[in-house]
């Protein structure tokens, strides 16, 4: 099974288990679902009107840890660690995995120094092994190391949820490709009308040097048959003339 028909079939797994939860009850839900190894993806369960209400209840951190898991990073979570709940293990490392795919989202190649600063990584040997077994084992991410450069090379990343208000700019860099693939389109088309027509000048241009040279050799060859054969008749009477004296 692929991870995205994975994620779908557990995305709906937890969307009806928090559809018929309220208030502490979502906490357990919300818990299991932070902590699945092969969940990456919150915004439908937040989206679950039971989950939305628990703003402004006393049982509101439960909302305040999904929206954590769904656009922050585990940064974000130790600037904020006092409000919210303890993580567990399993919390730990799916934060650290998303902050993973969050510095994969702006930049292809990430140094390791600043992979190491962000999911809390203490030396490079303990990096490696998490971006092996935790990330691209998991098949979240795919890339290079390189030990030389010191850095992760990115080659594809999972997508994150979209925050609030990034659907506007995504769409807007959208069009914005669109565009720029419409004008290469047009450039390249235009490139390949330029070279039909260059080929066909190419091909008329040898087709005019064949007939010049075919010209010139019946050119040649009329004038050297009119210079030889009156030679040759005029040998001939010579000849005949000689033979007469003789």
């Amino acid at each position: 099974m692929d991870i995205e028909q994975k994620q779908a079939e557990l995305i709906d797994h937890f969307v009806n288990q928090a559809s018929v939860q309220k208030g502490s009850a979502l906490g357990s839900v919300i818990v299991e679902a932070t902590s699945h190894p092969s969940l990456f993806a919150f915004s439908e369960i937040l989206a679950v009107s039971t989950v939305a209400e628990l703003e402004g209840t006393e049982n509101s951190v439960y909302l305040e840890v999904l929206q954590l898991f769904a656009h922050g990073t585990w940064s974000d979570y130790k600037s904020n660690s006092v409000s919210l709940p303890q993580l567990v293990p399993d919390q730990v490392l799916k934060l650290k995995q998303l902050t993973v795919l969050t510095l994969a989202e702006t930049k292809k190649v990430l140094p390791y120094d600043q992979l190491m600063l962000e999911l809390d990584v203490t030396n490079v040997r303990e990096l490696e092994d998490f971006l092996i077994n935790e990330c691209m084992y998991v098949g979240i991410v795919r890339g290079k190391l390189d030990q030389l450069r010191r850095c992760f090379e990115v080659q594809f990343a999972a997508g994150r949820d979209l925050r609030p208000g990034q659907l506007g700019s995504m769409i807007q860099t959208l069009s914005k490709w669109l565009g720029t693939s419409d004008n290469l389109l047009i450039s390249i088309q235009e490139k390949i009308k330029w070279a039909d027509m260059m080929s066909e000048l190419d091909k008329k241009h040898q087709k005019e040097v064949e007939d010049r040279v075919e010209d010139v050799k019946k050119s040649l060859s009329l004038k050297l048959h009119t210079v030889i054969r009156p030679m040759l008749t005029s040998e001939g009477l010579r000849r005949s003339t000689l033979n007469l004296v003789e």
